[in-house]
């Protein structure tokens, strides 16, 4: 993949949730960005972090449109402040990292999310109108015993684009494509090809997918944002 920019990461400071204070970092992007971005990590009890490998491989994607790319721990994950609050607080830290996005960089917002961080994203994201696109990678639909449910997409009117891994062990594709089926348009629905949860290969379609997953968000950068890299 081409990169328009290799852009600098700094640590960011002052960025402040319900709970306390947010770990973060942001990649640079080009003087000249069309669009600020956000990324959401996977469950916290899972071992998520920012540095989740799905999450560093769309930041990558993003940047190298030159846009910058801020991620964040939720509450009680790394040097994050607070502690774990099933979903429902670290909707509140999104939209703080949503806050501080606007309120530094100023300009149209891009979230994203990877399974627990999709959900979480979804909800916080739908129906602000400063984000004007979400993309949600590994939707997840019942994953170690809790449930998510996704009634809501229904009054999401922002561009949407939902990629899953076609043997994902926490999404499975009727239940994706369920929920997809409900979202308000704009909407698209991707499958990659041989893949798990965490956009790698299945036995019988061994190696990483990582790089079609990339593939896809580029190619709606570019059709749904006239984006370029």
């Amino acid at each position: 993949m081409t990169a328009k920019n290799l852009s600098k990461i700094r640590s960011i400071d002052d960025l402040h949730g319900p709970a306390g204070r947010l770990e973060a970092v942001l990649n640079s992007g080009q003087p000249d960005a069309a669009y600020a971005v956000l990324v959401c990590h996977p469950h916290p009890l899972g071992g998520g972090t920012m540095h989740n490998k799905v999450v560093y491989h769309a930041m990558k994607t993003f940047s190298s449109f030159g846009l910058p790319v801020l991620r964040f721990n939720f509450r009680g994950v790394g040097l994050s402040e607070g502690a774990y609050n099933e979903g429902r607080g670290e909707q509140g830290d999104t939209r703080a990292a949503l806050d501080w996005l606007d309120r530094n960089l100023g300009l149209p917002i891009l979230s994203a999310g990877f399974s627990f961080g999709a959900y979480v994203n979804l909800r916080a994201s739908c129906g602000d109108p400063r984000v004007k696109g979400i993309l949600a990678l590994g939707l997840p639909g019942l994953a170690e015993g809790r449930s998510y449910t996704y009634e809501f997409l229904a009054q999401c009117a922002q561009p949407k684009l939902f990629v899953s891994g076609d043997h994902d062990q926490f999404g499975a594709r009727d239940v994706v494509e369920k929920a997809v089926a409900s979202a308000a348009e704009p909407k698209r629905l991707v499958w990659i090809e041989g893949a798990e949860h965490f956009f790698q290969g299945i036995p019988q379609s061994p190696g990483p997918k990582l790089s079609q997953m990339q593939q896809e968000i580029a190619l709606w950068l570019k059709n749904q944002f006239g984006l370029s890299q």
